[in-house]
């Protein structure tokens, strides 16, 4: 399958690393012009340097802002101001004891996560309904489904998420637009090696730490690892593609089978 997206510029929000950064070398080199986004000019300058490199197209854009506030999405915005599809990866994580977290972090969680995703398809569908195509695509993650104790203001917005997809895709039906949510699993990023030190300590090497927290932590994935970046990026490319034009107000998984459940 050749998948090409020549003409299209997407918007991957918080992809200066990790699965965003993965997302966007994947539509850069399907032929995407992609906006890296991050909160640092230096850090987003050098995110498209390297995204320029791994994917070998010059039609990567810088677009800074903190999308957790009004002005960081108009200052986005600005950078690029017609999206074709738009990612909605930003999201901050970290455990924390259910009863120890306060009003602030419950907000702060839910305005990251959240609501700087429903703040851009506010700005973004409209343009794409009237061209008469357009992809979104809001990554959200096996916490939405099965919710971590030591994770609960996280899971809760990864939840969020999924509502948002399916309403916003219900708002976009029949206008060429599809409106999806990808749920990603357990993924080898640096903030989840940082995760996973939390919870299994500094005295095993990376690999043996991984198969414990795996086994202890996340026993229920099928492919008994992490996954790689790489592979969240696959599965959001072909949803940014033609070829996804009947999906939509979907919940697909990219979880090594972490869910334990046949449905979403």
């Amino acid at each position: 399958m050749q998948i090409d997206l020549s003409g299209r510029t997407a918007l991957v929000t918080g992809s200066t690393q990790g699965i965003g950064y993965a997302i966007a070398v994947g539509l850069a080199r399907a032929g995407a012009r992609v906006a890296v986004n991050g909160r640092g000019a230096e850090r987003v300058a050098d995110a498209v340097e390297r995204v320029r490199a791994d994917s070998g197209s010059g039609e990567v854009i810088t677009a800074v802002g903190d999308l957790a506030t009004e002005e960081g999405a108009v200052a986005v915005l600005k950078a690029a101001p017609t999206i074709d599809i738009l990612v909605n990866n930003l999201g901050i994580f970290g455990s924390a004891a259910p009863l120890e977290i306060d009003d602030a972090e419950w907000r702060r969680y839910f305005e990251v996560n959240v609501l700087s995703a429903v703040r851009l398809i506010r700005a973004c569908l409209p343009g794409m309904t009237e061209r008469g195509w357009g992809r979104i695509l809001n990554l959200a993650s096996d916490s939405a489904v099965v919710i971590p104790a030591e994770m609960i203001h996280y899971g809760m917005t990864k939840t969020s998420l999924l509502a948002v997809s399916r309403g916003f895709a219900k708002e976009a039906a029949g206008t060429g637009v599809t409106v999806n949510s990808v749920i990603a699993g357990p993924t080898h990023t640096g903030g989840v090696e940082g995760f996973v030190r939390e919870l299994v300590g500094n005295e095993l090497p990376w690999d043996e730490a991984q198969r414990e927290f795996m086994i202890k932590h996340r026993p229920q994935s099928l492919i008994r690892r992490l996954i790689e970046p790489e592979e969240i990026a696959h599965m959001v490319v072909y949803l940014a593609s033609p070829y996804a034009s009947a999906t939509t107000g979907g919940a697909l998984r990219v979880d090594g089978g972490y869910v334990d459940s046949i449905l979403p």
